[in-house]
């Protein structure tokens, strides 16, 4: 069906605390609530929350962050027993933090629960409500601006069209779920996200394992790097900024391999400029020092060359244990395994220490696998 051909989706316009409470007792009882965001996110590190949007299957619910405060009624209805619908839901828990400083809980998000269910880990809204739904819902307002007041027709229609569809996709997808014995797997997955979310803040000190060159650096190098972007991390927090804004990673790394003792040293790094050398030169180096005098005994081993052969080696065995269970099971093998867990495995299978083999179904489901793929490629 043609988007312009969808009949215009009922929705209540809600601008203030008594409504939203109204809005909540209308869906108290549902078995579960569809939930999006709009929001903008340019110069801030957290998103501002634009305009949040539910339904219980009936009408959608379009409420003004921007006037309205969060009350406690949508809060006990985020910590309810209802199931939570999202869908890619990473930045809609952010904004559910700043606006509700909550999180929604028990959620499930639709583009996990359609990994569980076919080869694409990462299905955008649009094609998942044609796929299920044989339906086009338009795109148009994707990128408008829902700061705006009011919002138009059109933006309404959208934001209103995301919650109720939301609601009929899961209505399908949990159904086959269940018949694959597989809903147990999402809900798993959905909850570690949602604390994943919840501990924000403590993530910091992991942020450099994204960056896909670490191998290059030297273990004091790489302390430095960890430290950095620690730093950075915390720091864009604290002041709101968006973390290019500050540093980039590409810069922290750079920074990190030169090890720089003093100004000069430092703003002679490539891509540093005197106006960061005059603002954070004093704290960039200073914990650059602390990783250059760190203990010898406390410093993580360096990650090994990915195109060393015994890395590789290792890794395509792995690898090939979560595409053949990822095709017996028809979906993305990235579910069951993600490359950073595959690295992990490998880089603990040579240094010959115990391997931090998956959890729960994944563990179940994987674990004597890796361990004979491993085993078999040193015989």
């Amino acid at each position: 069906m043609h988007p312009s051909s969808l009949p215009s989706p009922l929705y209540v316009w809600i601008d203030t605390p008594q409504a939203l409470d109204a809005a909540c007792a209308d869906v108290a009882h549902a078995d579960v609530i569809a939930l999006d965001t709009e929001f903008f996110r340019e110069n801030t590190f957290f998103p501002v929350p634009a305009l949040i949007q539910f339904s219980a299957g009936g009408a959608a619910y379009l409420v003004d962050p921007t006037v309205t405060p969060c009350t406690e009624a949508f809060r006990a209805l985020l910590q309810g027993a209802a199931i939570k619908l999202l869908h890619a839901c990473s930045e809609d828990l952010e904004v559910f933090l700043e606006w509700a400083g909550t999180l929604p809980t028990p959620m499930i998000d639709t583009q996990v629960a359609q990994a569980f269910l076919g080869p694409v880990p990462g299905m955008g809204y649009q094609k998942l409500v044609a796929l299920w739904m044989n339906e086009t819902l338009p795109k148009e307002e994707t990128r408008s601006n829902w700061l705006e007041r009011p919002l138009s027709p059109a933006q309404c229609d959208y934001a209103a069209l995301d919650v109720i569809y939301l609601y009929r996709v899961w209505a399908l997808q949990s159904a086959v779920l269940a018949e694959r014995g597989r809903l147990a797997w999402v809900s798993e997955e959905c909850s570690a996200l949602v604390e994943q979310a919840g501990r924000s803040g403590e993530n910091d000190t992991q942020w450099y394992t994204r960056q896909r060159q670490l191998w290059r650096l030297a273990p004091r190098a790489l302390a430095a790097y960890r430290a950095l972007t620690t730093w950075r991390e915390g720091e864009t927090r604290r002041r709101n900024l968006p973390r290019n804004w500050l540093v980039s990673d590409k810069l922290l790394f750079a920074i990190a391999e030169a090890m720089p003792s003093n100004r000069y040293e430092l703003a002679a790094v490539e891509g540093v400029k005197p106006t960061l050398v005059k603002k954070e030169g004093d704290t960039l180096l200073a914990l650059v020092k602390a990783a250059a005098y760190q203990p010898e005994e406390s410093l993580e081993a360096s990650w090994p060359d990915p195109a060393r052969a015994d890395f590789k080696q290792r890794f395509k065995a792995v690898k090939r244990v979560a595409n053949a269970a990822g095709e017996e099971l028809g979906m993305a093998p990235e579910m069951l395994l993600r490359r950073r867990d595959i690295e992990a495995l490998v880089m603990a299978h040579l240094k010959a220490q115990p391997l931090a083999l998956p959890l729960g179904w994944r563990g179940d489901y994987l674990g004597q696998r890796i361990e004979k793929a491993l085993d078999e490629v040193t015989q």
